[in-house]
């Protein structure tokens, strides 16, 4: 290994708050691989929310945790002047094989597997003293950085006497709080298919902030953001009352060139097909001012609390 950081000089090569930097220290071992590290403590600011009385390192933080490393592996290769929005571009195979609690210690391997002229990809690990918690694979891009303007007024999806369901419903069925809840309301079902809200706004620590003021949603919880509308489709029908939706896989998530802003609404769509079986399967889209942001094929399974 050679150059070692600690969380305050990875602040400062990552836009982020310091609650969202998500790794204690990262190691190079040449150019083409990073080590990380993060220590789990019950201190975590996830952990009110994710869960109450049973707390876990929600997956897509270990991801996020992965992606940090490859950003601090190649962001001088893609964007060594920051003029862009260095963002994950799709996540594939990511498999949640252990849980990560308070007290375990996470040790992170990423390694570039490709590159092109404005994409690197990645194979990602994730281990604790149980063995292999997580495993992923990560490419990470480069885009414009959007002008932002307001948004249209009202539309078809605000709440109002129609929703389907407030949050305080959307918090009988699954057992997210703050501040890791990201449905705001259920807007509409239809069978297998819901269509839930959330709103983004700009003190949510999940927000990357540049150093010119731009602000921009990361990827690594957008698809915790649609499987949640889909843990409320399974979880809100008679048969599954009191179980947990615990979330398995992702089998692939793309995101797009379209960013989430401070300020947008994001509509989400999810449709998990019927099954007898306690593993469901299904997929989920996030769009902004009818503009596609990612789309994420996802697995979970249920389980007795």
């Amino acid at each position: 290994m050679s150059e070692v950081l600690i969380h305050s000089q990875i602040m400062e090569q990552l836009p982020y708050c310091d609650r969202m930097v998500l790794i204690d220290r990262a190691a190079f071992d040449g150019e083409k691989k990073i080590a990380g590290l993060k220590s789990v403590t019950m201190n975590e600011w996830y952990f009110q929310g994710h869960f109450p009385n049973h707390p876990i390192v929600p997956g897509v933080l270990v991801v996020e945790s992965m992606a940090q490393l490859a950003e601090l592996l190649v962001w001088r290769k893609l964007d060594p002047k920051r003029e862009g929005d260095i963002y994950i571009k799709s996540l594939r195979k990511v498999k949640f094989r252990k849980p990560n609690n308070p007290g375990d210690r996470i040790f992170f391997n990423v390694e570039i597997s490709g590159e092109s002229s404005d994409s690197f990809d990645f194979t990602a690990t994730a281990t604790n003293n149980s063995g292999a918690a997580c495993q992923a694979q990560i490419t990470l891009g480069i885009r414009p950085k959007v002008p932002l303007r307001m948004p249209t007024q009202f539309n078809e999806f605000d709440k109002s006497d129609k929703s389907e369901m407030d949050v305080m419903a959307v918090s009988s069925f699954i057992p997210h709080r703050y501040p890791f809840l990201f449905v705001d309301y259920v807007a509409k079902s239809d069978g297998p298919h819901v269509t839930g809200i959330k709103n983004a706004t700009a003190e949510e620590p999940a927000f990357r902030r540049y150093a010119d003021h731009y602000s921009v949603l990361t990827g690594s919880v957008q698809p915790e953001i649609v499987a949640q509308v889909g843990a409320i489709s399974m979880l809100s029908k008679p048969e599954n009352k009191g179980k947990l939706a615990i979330f398995m896989a992702i089998d692939q998530s793309d995101f797009y060139e379209k960013p989430v802003l401070p300020g947008d609404q994001m509509v989400l769509n999810v449709e998990i097909p019927d099954t007898k079986s306690r593993f469901g399967k299904g997929e989920g889209t996030m769009s902004v001012d009818g503009e596609l942001v990612s789309r994420t094929q996802m697995m979970f399974a249920l389980v007795d609390p």
